[in-house]
């Protein structure tokens, strides 16, 4: 097994259910880790036949992000945890979600969850 790790994606969204976050985009960061199978075939040969293309769940997931409305924090990380382990390929994975300036003495908020299959 191996490990991938997506660290600080950040993204603009709609996120929150307080009146001026239904209609300002805000930041959220996002940190994945994902936990695969890499083939001994695609590590001989230096060819990415049969891996795991990290680039392709976060295009999605940037996608998905920026063109979403989310009122929950926890539902959004829910999402893409889902999205994630749709790859069978896939045995293990976390996903934080963390929403800057959410609290006022506080640099950020996050929700963390986790699947294994």
């Amino acid at each position: 097994m191996a490990r991938i790790r997506i660290k600080n994606l950040l993204i603009r969204t709609f996120i929150g259910f307080n009146p001026e976050e239904l209609v300002n985009k805000q930041d959220v960061v996002i940190n994945l880790e994902i936990e695969v199978n890499v083939p001994d075939e695609a590590l001989e040969s230096d060819e990415p036949d049969g891996i795991y293309n990290y680039k392709v769940i976060t295009k999605r997931i940037i996608t998905f992000v920026q063109e979403g409305r989310f009122k929950l924090l926890e539902a959004l990380t829910k999402n893409l945890l889902e999205m994630i382990m749709e790859d069978e390929r896939v045995g293990w994975a976390k996903v934080e979600v963390d929403k800057p300036h959410a609290l006022r003495f506080a640099e950020s908020v996050s929700f963390e969850m986790e699947a294994k299959r």
